[in-house]
């Protein structure tokens, strides 16, 4: 099973023998003007996240757009460096890996775009685009590699005439399979998709989901899956991290984070859905956020959230909230003073909205 923590103290410092991928207190800062990291003129895109992902399971990273998910996805994938952490594949640090063991890192992560227009190389065919990793990393010889991108070509669905076509030809949605067949020829064990479906139409995203779901079951994989499309997400990935403002605020069972959430942003994500029956109301009581995404150059005091959160107190301007989990042990885990379902301590709604309004 996959296992997932936000709290480096919680697993004692230690870095479990069967995690696949582990992230440790990893920050991001992009300092403006010339400034130094971490300066008053720094965006703090990641600050402090940690996560553990085993083999064979999927991770949904979801969050508002500019929370840092594609951020964090570059950083996986050894894009960006870190401006504190580190990040461990199979128990091993990026920073640490150079020369041939760089090499072998990068055959065994991949990356899918969010935009396969801009993603491949429109110089090449769609052969073309396949094979290239296997030319870079020096695999077999040119037969050997035709070969092997027609086979991968023929597994996401595209046929062996379309191989010498040129990218222009392509739909959208072939353009997206010509993408995946050219992350996966190298067989990676980790595959990041960085909202992978979201530039495609409606009619086009079941396949291409559905697509991903034979492929992880196929080829034993491990993705890890960024998006902002919680309907998504709830098909395809067995747990789910939340992210707001460059931490992660909630992680567990995507059944029931996406169910019974226990922070009060992943349930505002949540009541954010549209509901196709215009005669079927809301439920009374829901999470309707206020306000903007505050600016990540200024992030506020306290819980991040409080200042849209509508169950916010005076302690959460105040005091930044710990990780901790529910009663029991389901590693369900959540950043809040006030989680949703502990009733006893969930201040009333409608008084925490007119505090707010003062």
């Amino acid at each position: 099973m996959l296992e997932s923590s936000i709290s480096v103290e919680r697993d004692g410092g230690e870095v479990a023998l069967d995690s696949l991928l582990s992230l440790e207190n990893i920050k991001v800062a992009f300092p403006l003007k010339g400034k130094f990291p971490w300066s008053r003129e720094s965006v703090r895109a990641v600050d402090g996240v940690s996560l553990r992902c085993e083999k064979g399971d999927v991770l949904g990273i979801v969050g508002e757009s500019g929370c840092g998910k594609t951020t964090l996805a570059n950083v996986i994938m050894r894009v960006l460096k870190p401006t504190e952490g580190r990040v461990l594949f199979e128990g091993e640090d990026h920073a640490k890996r150079t020369g041939t063991r760089t090499k072998e890192l990068y055959r065994s992560l991949q990356m899918v775009f969010q935009d396969p227009f801009t993603s491949l190389n429109p110089v090449l065919s769609a052969g073309g685009n396949v094979m290239e990793p296997l030319r870079i990393q020096r695999v077999g010889n040119a037969q050997e590699r035709r070969d092997r991108a027609l086979k991968m070509m023929a597994e996401v669905g595209l046929r062996a005439d379309q191989f010498n076509r040129k990218i222009a030809e392509f739909s959208g949605g072939q353009l997206q399979r010509i993408a995946i067949a050219r992350a996966l020829v190298l067989q990676p064990k980790l595959v990041v998709l960085d909202e992978p479906v979201s530039s495609l139409d409606v009619s086009i995203q079941a396949q291409v989901v559905n697509l991903l779901l034979r492929l992880q079951r196929e080829f034993d994989l491990t993705y890890i899956f960024v998006s902002h499309d919680l309907a998504v997400v709830r098909y395809i990935c067995n747990r789910v991290a939340v992210m707001y403002l460059g931490k992660i605020v909630e992680v567990g069972p995507a059944n029931k984070i996406l169910s019974q959430p226990s922070h009060p942003y992943t349930r505002a994500l949540l009541d954010a859905i549209p509901i196709p029956d215009p005669h079927k109301r809301r439920p009374t009581g829901e999470a309707v956020l206020k306000g903007e995404v505050p600016s990540p150059l200024n992030p506020p005091n306290g819980c991040r959230f409080h200042p849209r959160c509508p169950w916010a107190q005076s302690v959460c301007a105040t005091k930044s909230p710990e990780i901790r989990g529910l009663p029991g042990g389901n590693d369900h885990s959540f950043a809040c003073h006030f989680p949703l379902g502990e009733t006893d301590a969930i201040p009333d709604l409608e008084n925490s909205k007119q505090r707010n309004k003062q």
